[in-house]
């Protein structure tokens, strides 16, 4: 082990303080004051409480997840809304937490009715009760925005930029905005966002969804007394969307804040390959609700040992490395090319990779001693689609050179 001193981890946000970048997502992990104050135990540099606003009647079941051969979640859909439970108790405990754990970031994520007295008012009990910062949640694409609150005002850029307005009139505290994807253009509302005097972006939100049918009832999951709705899918399945629609934003002249980074974060190295894509925190939820709040020891080694490996002594070293490595396509060199090997020494013979490049790419594997192993084609100017390389296999065989 190095004897170099350990990175350092902390982070200042659009002007919020907390010892790492890793916070919980506003999400059930965030529903009450006891929660967060075992996350914050257990290692968590900062949360954003589950969305305030008035308490709402929850239906029964509201979840559903999307598995891999019945193994590993790869998805999770939900059709909850925000916290059931009275402003006052919520904020009740967010002064507590602040109390016990004053280093520590609290945001309180924001969502009422489209009136200027209405924002003025929570954002005042908000900062009052101690929060560090607030969330605007612009996001929420079920229930909510069927009453005008949630992604009905995060995909209209006017009504972003009014309430951002609105709340920017009262803050004291940064303001953040919880940006949808459901939009065609994501950067639209973050420039709407800035144009109200937002402090910092989170993104992204859950995708519009629905996670599957029962084959022998016909209802869609989850199911509610036999009827579903559209809900919100997040999870493992979504940070390749998550991570584009960041560097959009990272990238965007007109959009560039301080991203909070979410969506599908559930290790170190997901949460590098966000910072190095331009985010200053990264927000976690269906991780945790898998897991635990103890996924947090690995992080925080993981990304530290990584950090010293790479030479890195904060944050800031290495975020947004990244964001300049993508570019349009046609900036891409057409005259670089890759080629797959086989190792025949591990190939055990299960024409997996053989049926991919067959059936799906460029035809430059055969089979060779009686359908034993995979051999590559000839002749050799042939070029190995690049395919090769993402082929699942029993063992790993293949690789790049």
């Amino acid at each position: 082990m190095s004897d170099a001193p350990a990175p350092d981890l902390s982070v200042n946000f659009a002007g919020i303080c907390s010892p790492n970048p890793f916070w919980l997502a506003s999400a059930p992990p965030t529903n009450c004051g006891e929660q967060v104050m075992r996350a914050f135990d257990a290692g968590w540099g900062g949360a954003v409480w589950k969305t305030i606003g008035e308490p709402i009647t929850n239906v029964s079941s509201r979840y559903s997840s999307i598995d891999w051969n019945g193994q590993r979640m790869m998805g999770l859909n939900n059709i909850e809304l925000i916290s059931d439970r009275p402003i006052e108790t919520n904020l009740r405990e967010i002064a507590a937490v602040k109390r016990r754990y004053p280093k520590h970031a609290v945001i309180a994520s924001l969502m009422v009715e489209s009136k200027r007295s209405a924002w003025h008012e929570i954002v005042q009990r908000s900062e009052d009760a101690g929060a560090d910062g607030l969330e605007l949640n612009f996001g929420c694409p079920h229930g909510m925005n069927e009453r005008g609150m949630g992604s009905a005002v995060g995909q209209v850029p006017d009504y972003a930029e009014m309430i951002t307005g609105w709340v920017k009139e009262k803050a004291r505290t940064p303001v953040l905005v919880k940006l949808t994807p459901n939009i065609t253009d994501i950067r639209q509302i973050a420039r709407a966002a800035r144009r109200g005097g937002a402090d910092g972006l989170s993104a992204i939100n859950t995708l519009n969804s629905i996670t599957g049918i029962d084959l022998d009832t016909f209802e869609p999951r989850p199911n509610v007394d036999g009827l579903s709705s559209h809900g919100g899918y997040c999870g493992p399945a979504v940070k390749p969307i998550a991570l584009n629609m960041v560097q959009q934003l990272a990238s965007d002249a007109a959009a560039r804040l301080p991203i909070s980074g979410i969506g599908g974060i559930g290790s170190w190295r997901d949460a590098a390959e966000f910072i190095l894509l331009g985010c200053g925190t990264v927000q976690v939820c269906t991780a945790v609700m898998h897991y635990g709040y103890r996924i947090i020891e690995d992080m925080i080694e993981g990304l530290q040992n990584w950090m010293r490996e790479k030479g890195f002594g904060s944050i800031g070293d290495f975020r947004g490395c990244s964001v300049a490595k993508v570019t349009d396509w046609n900036h891409l060199n057409l005259n670089y090319k890759i080629v797959a090997r086989i190792h025949a020494e591990q190939c055990i013979g299960c024409e997996l990779c053989y049926i991919a490049c067959w059936d799906g790419a460029h035809q430059c594997i055969h089979l060779d001693r009686g359908g034993t192993h995979a051999v590559p084609a000839t002749p050799p100017e042939i070029e190995a689609d690049s395919r090769a390389r993402i082929t699942f296999t029993p063992i790993p065989k293949l690789d790049g050179s």
